[in-house]
Formats: structure tokens, sequence, C-alpha cells
């Protein structure tokens, strides 16, 4: 067969994963052999074959791991081992009660539609954890009922590298997907969790959400604001139009944007999806700036002719003008932003350098 190109390869949710670990174990109890592949159906509809690892079964309980292959998505959580151990109870015909064990995270604010002090278990991998063991045990819940928990060793420290605590997920990670497929570098995923951090800080009673372009600009913003509960701060990348909107939709009031000199601009260009394959930056808006500050013409058009931002900042620093170059800037984006916001919401830029120094900050209504 033909090799697919380097990072288009798809993979497995950390839900989808669990449910056939689960539909296996369940077949473990059923036959008294936990089988060595498993067919799953995910949420999608699609079925799916899996391989399943480290298999016992004693006649009352079950074990079975599925090891995530994420494809090639840089995911946290690939090769985890998501594990379902199954126990048969006699006096609960009929049920299914799904728990979560070491290494899945437990909720411990509102906001994420899951109950506080549940297993962080998503609830369309939920309803499919159970549908495939409801599929696969058949006539045993008309005698007997199920209890599934999914854990995952090692969960706590992958936390670590995900956002989970500050959604309030405590312990370790979450088992999420609403297709059971993982697609490589998913902006659709990313645009997501832009809009669920958002919604998480409303439904925690902030009133204050800060927008920052990635993890510099956020380390920045926590400096500035130290005053700020961990949930008012979302990482929302590129995705500026899904964070604004979603900002509305809530209700928010107060926002503050955390940025640099490349992602400012072409907010203040009009781009509201700022990936660099979107569009290019808008040198010739920064030798506008920089002229009205007044830097000397030949400058102005050196930066006009620049493909960077980077360099007309460099350039303001080398002339003194670093401070009102970022405020006219900042300026800019606030005046871009009220065409089409006007009236929603107070904004705060928060600008910084390459080493996360803060540079200016500006404010004003919509």
């Amino acid at each position: 067969m033909e090799r697919k190109a380097k990072g288009t390869r798809k993979g497995y949710t950390t839900g989808a994963c669990s449910a056939a670990a689960a539909r296996a174990a369940t077949l473990g109890l059923l036959t008294g052999s936990v089988p060595e592949t498993v067919e799953c159906e995910l949420p999608n509809g699609q079925r799916v074959w899996f391989s399943v690892s480290d298999a016992v079964c004693d006649g009352l309980s079950a074990h079975a791991v599925v090891i995530k292959d994420a494809g090639d998505d840089p995911d946290v959580t690939d090769k985890a081992p998501l594990t379902a151990d199954l126990r048969v109870l006699p006096e609960a015909t009929g049920s299914v009660v799904l728990k979560g064990g070491d290494g899945v995270g437990t909720v411990t604010m509102p906001g994420l539609g899951l109950e506080v002090g549940s297993p962080a278990i998503n609830p369309v991998p939920r309803r499919n954890i159970e549908a495939n063991v409801r599929a696969a045990a058949g006539p045993l819940l008309r005698q007997k009922g199920l209890e599934v928990t999914i854990s995952v060793p090692g969960g706590k420290e992958m936390a670590k590298k995900t956002l989970n605590g500050r959604l309030g997920i405590v312990g370790g990670i979450s088992i999420l997907g609403t297709t059971g497929i993982v697609h490589p570098y998913s902006t659709a995923a990313f645009r997501a969790s832009v809009i669920q951090g958002i919604e998480v800080a409303v439904n925690q009673g902030q009133t204050v959400v800060v927008l920052t372009t990635g993890g510099r600009t956020e380390k920045f913003t926590m400096r500035e604001l130290p005053e700020l509960a961990p949930a008012c701060f979302v990482q929302m990348g590129d995705f500026l139009k899904y964070a604004l909107d979603t900002v509305v939709k809530c209700g928010i009031r107060h926002v503050v944007i955390g940025g640099m000199v490349g992602k400012l601009t072409k907010i203040a260009q009009g781009e509201t999806i700022t990936h660099a394959n979107r569009s290019a930056v808008d040198t010739g808006l920064l030798a506008n700036i920089a002229a009205e500050i007044g830097a000397p013409p030949a400058v102005c058009q050196e930066i006009s002719q620049s493909e960077m931002a980077r360099y007309a900042s460099e350039r303001m620093e080398e002339l003194g003008l670093i401070d009102p170059f970022y405020r006219a800037l900042g300026r800019r984006v606030i005046a871009t932003l009220r065409d089409r916001y006007a009236g929603q919401f107070h904004l705060r830029i928060l600008m910084c350098d390459f080493d996360g120094n803060k540079l200016a900050e500006v404010a004003g209504e919509l």
C-alpha cells in the first residue's frame, strides 16, 4: 500500500479506546476469556477493531487495556493505557454503573456539563462506553448489573500537560471524544477548547476573560493580572473570532487581549483568524503607525518593505519610540474590533515583547 503523507494519519480518542476496553472486558465476563482484538462502535457509528492487552478474567470481574493511538496528532495521551475493569453487580439487574479510576480526573467546578465530584468522562464517551457494554453483555444484564471503572495509569502526570487544572479537573486526564476519531492537528478541537474555556469561566462566575495568543503571552498576562482566577485565562491561539463571539454570547463585559506585535497587527488589519497561513502581516499598516508617531520616512519605508512585524518593533526600539508605537497599535486593535463588536464589552490590550516583557497597554469601550 502507498504510504500516507506524514501528519495525516487519524487516531482514536480516549473515549473510543475506553469503550473498546470496556467492550473487551464485557466479552471476557461472558466467555471466560478477554479477546485479543475487539470491534467497537464509535460515537459516529463507525465500527473499528482495537488490539487488547493485559487481559484478565475470573468470572466475576474482568480487566482489559487498549493503548491509545492518536495517529499523527501531537496529543499528550498518545500511547496512554485506557483501562477498563468490570465487576458483576448481582443485585443491580440491568444497570451499567460507570466510575472513574486512577488517572481519570475528577470534576471540582461547574461549567463542563458534568456533575461536580463525578469523573471527567464527557457525556458522549459516557454514552458510548455504556452502549458498547450493553451491546456485548446481552443476556447478562437481564440477570445482573455491571460496574465499569475506567482508569489511565500515568494519567495524573499526563494531566499536568493539559488545561485540566484550570478547568477544575484534578487528579488525571479527561475521557473525551465526540466522534471517536482524532484528526491530526485538529483545528476543530482547539477551537472547541477555546469556546469551552470561556464558558467554564462564565459558569464559575468570572466577569473578566483574558484571551492570549499562546503560552508566552499567557504567562505574561498572568504576571500582570495576579488578582484574576486561573479560569479567566484562555489561550485563544488564532481563533479570535470564536473567542469574541463566545464572549458576546455569554454576556462577558470585560475582555483583556494579551499579544505580541505579529498577532496584534493581524487583528488591527481586520483578521479574525490570525493563523500564519491565512494572511500576511500588513507591514504597510505598521509603517503608517510608525509615521504617525514621528518615525523618519526612510525607516517607515523600510518597515513597509519588510515581511516581518517584528522588524517594525525592533526599529521603533532603536529610535526610542517603542511605547508610543505599541500604544498606537493597541488603539488600532480597539478601533478595528469596535467595527464588529460595538457596545459589547470593554477591551484592554496588554502588549509584550518576545521575552514576555511588558511594552504597553491601552483600554477602551467598543
